[in-house]
């Protein structure tokens, strides 16, 4: 892995990687619904659903390898700040909360996305066509897109706090 950002801040190439696609995620999100829901493109949708699950599977698999195994934690990256250590540790300590914020959504993010996505699977028939799975499918979307949109702005908001404040 790459262990410096793109984005002119002390960081990691996968941290810097993760953050623009958290800022594009949301956009692409919004498209895949509106092939749905105004177009009627409901195979589109369904291709570019799993499209977009796939590649963020990957995409936070290996950002994790990257933060846990290769830079043994987040800490670790704000460290490259070179700040002195009473500053370091008051960082950190301010920082926390951000991450547990980020990480209520974070987490909870790829369950709801997964069952949305196994469900529709095992339950739409094949083209993708509205049916008796419609309304908890789009239950289960809306807050799939909630979370991944709220998982975007606390990843965000805890990148800015940690790496650029």
């Amino acid at each position: 892995m790459l262990k410096d950002g793109f984005l002119g801040y002390q960081t990691s190439f996968m941290l810097d990687f993760v953050v623009t696609a958290l800022v594009v995620i949301v956009p692409l999100l919004l498209f895949s619904l509106w092939l749905a829901k105004f177009k009627h493109q409901f195979e589109a949708h369904r291709r570019f659903q799993m499209l977009l699950g796939v590649v963020l599977l990957v995409a936070v698999g290996a950002f994790e390898v990257d933060l846990q195994i290769v830079h043994g934690g987040w800490e670790n990256i704000v460290a490259k700040q070179g700040l002195v250590e009473d500053a370091f540790t008051a960082k950190i300590e301010s920082v926390r909360p951000w991450l547990w914020v980020h990480l209520v959504f974070a987490v909870s993010t790829p369950f709801f996305w997964a069952a949305t996505i196994f469900l529709a699977l095992k339950r739409f028939s094949r083209p993708a066509v509205p049916g008796a799975h419609s309304s908890l499918h789009k239950k289960l979307g809306w807050i799939s897109t909630v979370d991944i949109t709220l998982t975007s702005v606390t990843g965000l908001a805890f990148y800015y706090v940690a790496f650029v404040a």
